[in-house]
């Protein structure tokens, strides 16, 4: 049995590859009481009313890249890659639903992204600046029951969440690429507007559809970068490469809004992120999406791999195995080979 091991052993060796060495990870920014992702230029508006998750992977990407792509042709390709991963099979109307927004942060930006539904309002916000802190990169918000898609670029605690689980958030920093198309109740305000948790309590809510249940509904549902100790993933941008533009977009602000925000209502002409039901066939999912319940150390589905081509090494191993098998049924006293 020892010799038919280390053969199995000798035959596999070929196209089994070692887990590469981890990465060392980069140091953190000094902490300073807040942190502050967002930089003038990278803000763009959506151009269309269903667009506004694809608006967020190009603000998300402008600043992660340093870019300032406001083209209307990146926007559309973010669009239809992202629609092509939904979970649910609804109206392009509707746009793109969570499963679709975090293929494309992580095809298009980087693949740390993970979708993550917590089952309370703190929760969602604690894990989310934690690894916003960690990583050093946007967290995408569902707001408005989802019927719209935000960005979270920065956050001021009491200390740093990266060094201890002691800390109170005392106020966030959002980007709505609504504004310059339309500013109404707070949907949306301009660019990286400062607010405090009770003002955020009033958009960042539980993710409900009416017409039909999700499985995403009474959470709250936000895309994270998840750290990790391997080397991101950068991938090129979209093909056809989309072109600066700097047609329709707003110069950024600081501004904070004068009055507190508005009610949750989303605006009446923002379609739902996403709608329909889950038909007997629904749409693929994203590669190597997983789906976080509540807090940060809930265990993640592993997107890394040791073996190089599993079809491969199956097919092998199988062609092995009935080869031994039937060369042992003819040695095997008093029985007989078929």
């Amino acid at each position: 049995m020892f010799g038919v091991v280390a053969m199995l052993g000798l035959l596999l060796a070929p196209f089994v590859q070692p887990r590469p060495a981890a990465a060392a990870v980069p140091a953190l920014p000094a902490w300073t009481g807040s942190v502050d992702l967002y930089s003038n230029g990278t803000f763009t508006t959506q151009r269309t009313w269903s667009w506004c998750t694809a608006a967020g992977v190009q603000i998300v990407r402008n600043i992660v890249e340093g870019d300032e792509d406001h083209s209307t042709s990146g926007q559309r390709t973010y669009f239809e890659w992202m629609r092509q991963r939904n979970r649910y099979d609804v109206p392009s109307s509707d746009g793109v639903d969570p499963v679709g927004w975090t293929a494309g942060l992580r095809h298009f930006v980087d693949d740390r992204y993970r979708l993550v539904a917590s089952r309370t309002f703190d929760g969602a916000l604690r894990s989310a600046v934690k690894r916003l802190r960690l990583t050093n990169l946007p967290v995408a918000l569902t707001v408005a029951r989802g019927g719209h898609g935000w960005i979270l670029t920065g956050f001021a605690a009491t200390a740093d969440p990266a060094r201890t689980s002691s800390f109170m958030v005392t106020s966030v920093r959002v980007v709505g690429p609504l504004y310059g198309r339309q500013s109404k109740n707070g949907y949306d305000m301009p660019p990286n507007t400062k607010l405090t948790l009770a003002q955020l309590r009033r958009f960042f809510t539980p993710w409900r559809y009416a017409p039909l249940p999700m499985i995403w509904d009474g959470l709250y549902v936000s895309i994270q970068p998840v750290p990790s100790t391997a080397v991101p993933t950068r991938v090129a941008p979209p093909s056809p490469s989309p072109r600066r533009s700097g047609f329709g977009a707003p110069q950024p602000s600081m501004a904070e809004p004068s009055a507190p925000p508005g009610p949750t209502e989303p605006p009446s002409a923002t379609p739902l992120l996403a709608a329909a039901a889950a038909s007997s066939s629904p749409r693929p999912r994203a590669t190597a999406v997983a789906r976080i319940m509540d807090s940060p150390e809930t265990r993640l589905t592993s997107d890394a791999g040791s073996i190089a081509d599993p079809v491969l090494v199956v097919a092998v191993a199988t062609l092995i195995a009935l080869a031994l098998a039937r060369g042992l049924v003819r040695l095997w006293p008093g029985r007989r080979s078929g």
